[in-house]
């Protein structure tokens, strides 16, 4: 029997959260008041991010600059997306996907992927985005866990699909951006298909809870899991977008966020358009003068990037960013690591701005700690909660802990972006919920002023003889010391200590490890952090792994450091 959204609905996610935590007396799900552009019940992402805004008088207004890798550039109103989006819904429609069937993007950054991601979410179909550099098995794992339906990919991404279709049952259409004409009966050309549809597309009136974007975890244990949204998280999206990044209706936005990872949708696609904000949207790799005519001749006001980008910026010479007037950009975001202090203090040296962190998972689906404009940075802090989310230091036994005392960082479960299910897993699903909180899997503490600061995964922290050591406080104290660019710890079995501190360290140019260097790293991890925490072994690297969100892959590091399986690493990237 065919399963539709409101099926999904209740069994993913009603029973695992509403009813667990009915049942223990605790707090239900309770949503929040409707904002002026929710309008006659109408919850639709897709709706809201285009015929909303034209009906809001922005058809001619510019949606999307898109800036290629070798020149190309493609400019969209708000009318050119709701009419591309509208037509994309339509061919969904005419090749027979219904509310609460599951449709892939697999793409690289390109115009296609948000008219399409938009499209598909008019049409109530579940849409998850992948990375275009995944490889087969990363395809076979999230598409045959999905039971997706269709993919949309271009030409030079066909063999792979093709050599894995046989394991995919479920698979009934692949779309290609880039042939002229169909290549089969179920490989059809997106070109032929929305020249053929209608331009005009009434959206079906879309409940809050009908489910919307499907992201697969990057699967640091085990296979990756599926993390399914529904429409009603545009609320805390546009919320935050507001609240956090302080958007404005003049605004040039720039999230750098590839679309497979929920930033890229979250912020790159939904928050912005919810809001009718202009954005920018580069197809190239990371290049430091590239991006800097890019903030320039954008004259890009609001940024929001990732650690690894701005890790990347530091190991360049200061001379490179002499020559660019930053003048109009207002505001810096970083998601993804917690940024280190050493991050912030470069950030306001050489870019002349402090660069606010924010905090928040794939889970989560939008900003839920966070730095912003008007709070006082603590650099090296998360910062504090987002109005109206609870947070809390929680014990493995469920007692709240007091302020500096390091345990579980958890949410009250409620908020509007709140993930509703570990796709087809929900048993997996009702283990991130116990005590009345939602486990984000990070330790942390929270000061006496109420900001809290992350420690590490909680399997990620060192207890190294009897003593916690946060991975990330050594990291950061290495970032301080000259000559290293980048660095990655991990805990490693010993005999005397149960676990040792190991380092990893990526050098800045012109740096060599010795003796000295070494001394030199020992010594500030030691006076900066404790005696405790100081690395008893160090490997040098010419990169630190991490994956598309700059979140070091200590797993991958333990791994190569133990000699063992790093598991999925199909999302591992520089940048």
């Amino acid at each position: 029997m065919k399963k539709n959204a409101k099926d999904i609905r209740s069994k993913a996610f009603a029973e695992p959260c509403e009813a667990m935590l009915a049942k223990k007396g605790e707090r239900t799900l309770n949503m929040s008041a409707n904002p002026s552009f929710i309008q006659n019940g109408q919850y639709n992402i897709g709706h809201i991010c285009t015929r909303l805004q034209c009906d809001q008088g922005l058809s001619n207004k510019t949606a999307l600059r898109w800036l290629g890798a070798h020149g190309e550039r493609v400019e969209w109103t708000f009318g050119d997306l709701e009419e591309k989006s509208s037509r994309f819904a339509n061919v969904l429609q005419k090749t027979g996907f219904s509310a609460g069937d599951v449709f892939f993007i697999f793409l690289p950054k390109i115009p296609e992927v948000f008219s399409s991601f938009l499209g598909a979410l008019k049409a109530r179909v579940i849409t998850g985005t992948l990375f275009s550099n995944f490889g087969e098995d990363a395809l076979l794992d999230r598409l045959g866990d999905a039971k997706a339906k269709g993919i949309l990919t271009r030409k030079s991404y066909l063999k792979k699909l093709l050599r894995i279709r046989e394991k995919l049952p479920d698979l009934k259409f692949i779309i290609l951006t880039d042939v002229p004409e169909h290549q089969a009966e179920d490989i059809l050309s997106m070109p032929v298909l929305m020249q053929a549809a209608s331009p005009s597309f009434e959206t079906p009136l879309t409940t809050p809870d009908t489910p919307s974007v499907l992201h697969y975890t990057s699967g640091s244990t085990g296979k990756p899991k599926g993390v399914l949204h529904c429409h009603r998280s545009v609320l805390i999206q546009n919320r935050t977008a507001t609240e956090v990044l302080h958007l404005q209706p003049d605004d040039i936005f720039w999230c750098t966020a590839d679309h497979g990872w929920v930033t890229g949708t979250s912020y790159g696609i939904i928050a912005p358009w919810s809001m009718g904000i202009t954005q920018v949207h580069f197809g190239g790799a990371y290049d430091a003068v590239e991006w800097f005519k890019i903030l320039v001749e954008q004259r890009v006001t609001a940024w929001y990037t990732a650690p690894t980008a701005l890790r990347m910026l530091m190991r360049e010479e200061p001379a490179t960013f002499s020559q660019f007037d930053l003048s109009k950009l207002r505001h810096v975001f970083s998601v993804g690591e917690p940024l280190n202090p050493e991050v912030i203090s470069w950030g306001k040296k050489v870019l002349g701005h402090d660069i606010y962190d924010t905090w928040w998972q794939t889970e989560t689906g939008a900003i839920m700690i966070t730095n912003r404009p008007g709070l006082p940075i603590k650099p090296g802090s998360m910062g504090k909660p987002l109005t109206g989310i609870e947070a809390a230091i929680v014990s493995d036994k469920g007692e709240v802990l007091a302020d500096n005392q390091q345990g579980n960082l958890c949410l009250r479960p409620g908020w509007d972006s709140m993930f509703i299910s570990y796709f087809q897993h929900a048993d997996v699903y009702r283990q991130k919920f116990r005590h009345g909180w939602y486990m984000t899997g990070d330790t942390a503490n929270r000061d006496r002023e109420g900001y809290y600061w992350f420690r590490g995964r909680s399997d990620d922290v060192i207890n190294t003889a009897g003593h916690l050591v946060s991975p990330f406080e050594v990291e950061s104290a290495l970032l301080e010391v000259e000559g290293i660019a980048e660095s990655g710890v991990i805990g490693a079995p010993d005999d005397l200590l149960w676990e040792k501190v190991v380092a990893f360290v990526a050098l800045r140019k012109g740096y060599e490890w010795n003796r000295s260097l070494e001394l030199k790293a020992r010594l500030h991890v030691s006076n900066r952090v404790s005696t405790m925490a100081t690395p008893q072994e160090f490997k040098v690297l010419e990169n630190i792994p991490k994956n598309k969100s700059g979140k070091i892959m200590r797993r991958v590091l333990k791994a190569k450091y133990l000699g063992t399986d790093a598991g999925d690493v199909s999302t591992l990237d520089s940048i």
